[in-house]
């Protein structure tokens, strides 16, 4: 019986795609990426604001043809946006046979079965390996699932629940079992990432978990993505930078950082606060690769509080920024807020701050040319091999380009030089 798989959204809910997958071929089930062969199709939605709604709902769709044009008899609907809208989407959507929230996977061997006429599968025991959606050299580990901050933007903690952390030795022993299969780069995420271990042992335990990673011989980068700033301190910082396999690559998204703004998104972690950690940061590692992620237009947003987002990003450059506008998402408190911004305004001050921050990136891409460093090779070309380098995260940062050699590998790490910068990518050669 084969299964193919869409997985939408973040790295989060790819993690749940790879932990479905594993559990199926537990069950016997095999994988295709054609989905005009497949007899199963899932598709893991993402709900976490309206594009990525309408993005889950057309995959739904058009995933659903495939009952009529190809060989699909069984068409599941998984993850944030069925956990949010089950039964909206079971009354709109009548070509979906099987509805599954964020933590009912266990369920679909079982449903599967009754569904397609097959036997009821037998009581499985312990957890099911997770089958692999990235390059079998690289992989994330998720500390938990779940949110306890309660920004007032955002819907997460009304999809995910409050914060639940897995225990320190059970992503030990995931860690070292990802290892044994091959994965040398390990990126480590979670809703907030920083916060990890504060439900289940009273404090974060991110430290000592990246201490016991960079102790597993067999890795040979580990970083960490989704920061919360009130989390983030000197002794993280510390312990990024020395660990020998840690990358020192922060991720953390603010968000905004005029005080009033933040204290209306919830958001904890001062103005000063955050000022305090970058000077810390540009003092003690300037090496840092430093990424963050803005809001512009949030509801009462002026125009000086965005020059003042504008003016802290010129005085504390960051290598990356994201930024996006604020979209009103059911049920969040940000929805119903008084001095909504006209979308307008939101989307000139979106352009002015990404058209600031190019110029930013560039400088700090080319502060690196001349220097020595390392490059995971993940393409080949007839001409050029494509990679990252510790200063490109998966997924979200540019690539570094060198001219190909017969020796090179995908996979495997090569020393380099950097020897040219542009705003995103890089080019260099070997050594």
């Amino acid at each position: 019986m084969k299964v193919g798989v869409i997985s939408l959204g973040c790295a989060k809910n790819q993690v749940d795609t790879e932990r479905m997958l594993g559990l199926l071929q537990r069950f016997g089930y095999d994988f295709t990426p054609d989905p005009g062969e497949a007899e199963v199709l899932i598709v893991n939605t993402c709900g976490f604001i309206d594009p990525a709604k309408e993005e889950s709902i057309n995959t739904i769709l058009e995933m659903a043809q495939y009952k009529e044009q190809g060989r699909c008899r069984a068409l599941v609907a998984t993850g944030c946006l069925t956990e949010r809208y089950r039964a909206d989407l079971s009354e709109a959507l009548p070509e979906i046979d099987i509805l599954l929230g964020v933590r009912e996977y266990e369920k679909l061997p079982g449903l599967l079965a009754e569904k397609l006429g097959l036997p009821l599968p037998q009581r499985s025991c312990g957890l099911s390996d997770r089958l692999l959606t990235t390059p079998p050299y690289r992989a994330f580990l998720r500390t938990g699932d779940g949110c306890n901050n309660r920004c007032t933007y955002c819907a997460i903690p009304l999809i995910r629940g409050n914060l639940c952390s897995e225990p320190v030795e059970q992503l030990i022993d995931e860690a070292r079992a990802l290892a044994d299969r091959g994965v040398t780069e390990l990126t480590v995420i979670a809703q907030d990432t920083s916060g990890y271990g504060v439900d289940r042992y009273g404090k974060s335990m991110l430290v000592p978990l990246l201490k016991a990673l960079n102790g597993i011989d067999s890795l040979h980068w580990v970083r960490v993505l989704y920061t919360y700033p009130d989390t983030v301190n000197e002794g993280l910082l510390d312990t990024l930078a020395e660990g020998e396999k840690l990358i020192p690559y922060l991720d953390i998204p603010l968000q905004h950082i005029d005080d009033d703004i933040l204290q209306r998104m919830h958001r904890r972690g001062s103005g000063a606060y955050i000022r305090r950690l970058l000077d810390y940061l540009y003092k003690n590692y300037p090496d840092f690769t430093l990424r963050t992620t803005m809001m512009v237009g949030f509801p009462g947003e002026t125009e000086s509080q965005f020059q003042t987002l504008l003016a802290f990003l010129r005085d504390y450059p960051f290598d990356r920024v994201g930024a996006f506008a604020f979209s009103p998402e059911e049920g969040t408190k940000a929805a119903t807020m008084p001095d909504q911004v006209p979308d307008k305004i939101k989307q000139a001050r979106l352009a002015a701050l990404m058209a600031q921050q190019k110029p930013i990136s560039l400088e700090r891409n080319r502060r690196w040319v001349g220097r020595q460093t390392e490059l995971l090779i993940e393409e080949l070309t007839r001409t050029h091999a494509v990679g990252r380098t510790p200063r490109e995260a998966p997924d979200v940062d540019g690539r570094v380009k060198i001219p190909r050699r017969s020796y090179h590998a995908i996979g495997e790490y090569e020393p380099i030089v950097l020897t040219a910068a542009g705003e995103y990518d890089m080019k260099g050669e070997s050594l």
